[in-house]
């Protein structure tokens, strides 16, 4: 096992560093001394974390789901931590009102993703001790029966990185990729929605239906949570689930 090491001086890449997640991920990165290079389609987004964040944090106006946005940057930052926080806003509705496109929607982008930016972090491949962190969803243990097939596109994003990690050991590239499957939290553009869908289908307003949860997890825990996968020792499991809790091996 490896010991604990500094991340100041390094660079990470964030994808979905414009909002949610991504943002307090690129946040706590940051405050670590850490250039971050924020990806994602909303340049005024970006540009409102650029304004929080100041140069630390460079911002690029990409399709993180276009194999050529993972190749490009990788080859030009190099960067030491990877985190892939990216992803689509599903269709809220039941199974029977969706579409084949509005059900499939997710593994254009969140599992396309994932495939791309692993697949190049092993091909180029990443320097020795770099990290590669994933984010799934906790929908891809519990199911999500109103968004289609997220649940089953978080599940392979998961699946995709126990791959890679499984490459890079057998390559001895020394690269480490863990994946991070969240609770449902309204602390998010997507969770706030999720968490309205839901609420309404038990027939109760939106505050009721968050009183009812467990401890609500917060962007800043999620941010810290990266920290401590991209700093600390190296993993000895390829998956966790998140809570307010904190973080706990699935594998």
């Amino acid at each position: 096992m490896t010991h604990s090491h500094d991340l100041a001086g390094t660079t990470a890449i964030v994808t979905g560093a414009g909002r949610g997640f991504g943002s307090g991920i690129a946040a706590q990165l940051t405050t670590a001394g850490v250039h971050v290079v924020g990806v994602a389609r909303s340049a005024a987004d970006l540009g409102s974390v650029h304004d929080r964040l100041g140069d630390a944090f460079t911002p690029v106006s990409a399709d993180v789901a276009d194999p050529d946005t993972a190749a490009r940057l990788i080859d030009e930052y190099r960067p030491h931590t990877l985190v892939l926080c990216a992803g689509a806003a599903p269709h809220m509705t039941p199974l029977q009102q969706h579409t084949w496109e509005t059900f499939s929607q997710n593994w254009h982008v969140d599992v396309a993703q994932a495939f791309h930016w692993m697949v190049q972090a092993l091909r180029q491949p990443l320097a020795p001790g770099s990290r590669v962190i994933a984010f799934s969803s906790g929908a891809a243990l519990n199911g999500s029966p109103l968004s289609g097939g997220y649940a089953g596109a978080k599940a392979t994003v998961r699946f995709i990185a126990d791959y890679a990690a499984i490459e890079s050991e057998r390559a001895g590239l020394a690269v480490d990729f863990v994946s991070v499957l969240p609770q449902l939290t309204p602390a998010t553009d997507l969770g706030a929605m999720a968490v309205a869908a839901y609420a309404e289908r038990q027939g109760v307003d939106a505050e009721a239906f968050v009183e009812s949860m467990p401890a609500v997890l917060s962007t800043e825990q999620v941010g810290k949570s990266v920290m401590e996968i991209a700093s600390g020792p190296r993993r000895e499991h390829r998956a966790y689930a998140l809570t307010a809790a904190g973080l706990s091996p699935l594998d």
